[in-house]
């Protein structure tokens, strides 16, 4: 890769600011790279950031009903600039940097960009794979991971045509290497499937996206076409957790610690039961699931007790052919962000799910928790076959991002 940065410094955590470059923050894990030779791996990262609304200014331009399109631009701001008119994220609620003190997380970034030939967000994801020796990234927004629980499905739908599309235009088109799971207004389902019908084949979308944070049942009828759709693509679905202190459940935690623990399980948990017990697996087959930005301690946990309760009602979910955990093992799963505290309950989880074959490894980069590729590559219980796996050979299944010869060349 073509270097984006000076020689990085490695900084102590008080040396740290929202101006400190990308190469800066992430020096350890390059050296890490360096040492460990993973430019020799092929690696894919299956969840990464950036924050749109950084540019929102410019994506409302986008918005196609020139109503919404004039109140959206009526919040820009003297300098021009417009933080997230008609969304519906809360930034009150937003407890991510911990006070202030880790200072390079997502949307506080600041670090200087001279480069004007592409868009900041591609030269921000250029000097993170450089760093991590990220071969390709699949990137997503991130205030909009609330815009499920938005009162308007209307503004959704303005929100989520007006994203894609600047997506496309102004970031994927920046590099062949960043791709994007395409966001669903999942509030409706007719948009959802105008979304896989404009969108499917354009240069950088690798998928689709359904936001977790939304209280829609799945599997109604109503979504059969879209699924349907994205099944005749080839192209893999995929639920992006997030976090919402606005459920009933969350509310009665008092520490963002809690919420954070617990929001972005519970949302795929109620999603990928529905999906598993109503059949969906059976009706589109062919279909890749992806459950992202969940960690994986959960899914042994969906297994047995789905298993159990499913052996003493199974007449509740009679399209079922095989144990609810059997599905749950051909579904594909992010692995950001791994809990590694207790290496011989991974390890176990990892059997259980059959990592080597459906786990993918993600760093959710920029995010304060975010996972570099030695997350997966210094786990003592998995051989170099299974690393490679995780750390891209899984994703680049389902995904196909490098061409074959890459694939042959990593693997040597």
């Amino acid at each position: 890769m073509t270097s984006t940065s000076e020689t990085p410094r490695e900084l102590g955590v008080k040396q740290m600011t929202r101006t400190s470059t990308t190469a800066d923050v992430l020096a350890h894990a390059a050296r890490y790279a360096r040492e460990k030779h993973l430019e020799d791996v092929l690696i894919i990262d299956v969840d990464a950031h950036h924050f749109e609304t950084g540019s929102w200014a410019s994506v409302i331009e986008y918005i196609e009903d020139p109503v919404w399109r004039d109140i959206a631009q009526s919040f820009t701001r003297p300098d021009g600039t417009n933080l997230g008119a008609l969304g519906n994220y809360q930034p009150g609620f937003n407890y991510q940097h911990v006070g202030g003190r880790i200072p390079h997380s997502g949307g506080l970034r600041g670090e200087p960009i001279d480069d004007k030939t592409v868009h900041r967000d591609v030269i921000l994801a250029r000097r993170a794979m450089e760093s991590m020796a990220i071969d390709f990234q699949v990137i997503f927004p991130t205030p909009m991971l609330s815009l499920g629980l938005h009162p308007s499905p209307e503004q959704e739908v303005n929100l989520a045509f007006a994203y894609n599309r600047w997506l496309c235009d102004e970031v994927l088109s920046g590099d062949d290497r960043l791709t994007a799971l395409i966001y669903l207004p999942f509030n409706d389902p007719d948009a959802s499937l105008r979304t896989v019908e404009e969108f499917a084949g354009k240069r950088g979308v690798a998928g689709f996206n359904i936001t977790s944070v939304r209280h829609k049942p799945v599997h109604h009828n109503q979504y059969m076409k879209v699924y349907a759709a994205i099944e005749e693509t080839g192209m893999p679905l995929g639920f992006h957790a997030g976090p919402t202190w606005d459920d009933q459940w969350m509310r009665q935690l008092d520490r963002f610690i809690g919420v954070h623990a617990l929001s972005f399980v519970l949302c795929n948990m109620v999603h990928l039961t529905n999906w598993v017990l109503h059949g969906l697996p059976e009706r589109f087959p062919n279909l890749n699931v992806v459950w992202i930005e969940s960690g994986i301690a959960w899914v042994p946990f969906m297994m047995q007790r789905l298993d159990n309760e499913f052996l003493m009602r199974s007449s509740e979910a009679p399209m079922l052919k095989k144990l609810p955990s059997d599905y749950i093992r051909d579904m594909y799963f992010t692995s950001q962000p791994l809990e590694r505290h207790d290496m011989k309950l991974l390890q176990a989880t990892f059997e259980a799910m059959n990592a080597e074959t459906q786990l993918l490894y993600a760093s959710d980069w920029p995010h304060w928790d975010f996972d570099s590729p030695a997350s997966i590559w210094d786990l003592p219980f998995l051989d170099e076959e299974a690393k490679r796996n995780i750390l891209g050979g899984n994703a680049n299944r389902i995904f196909g991002l490098a061409p074959e010869q890459q694939v042959k060349q990593a693997a040597e």
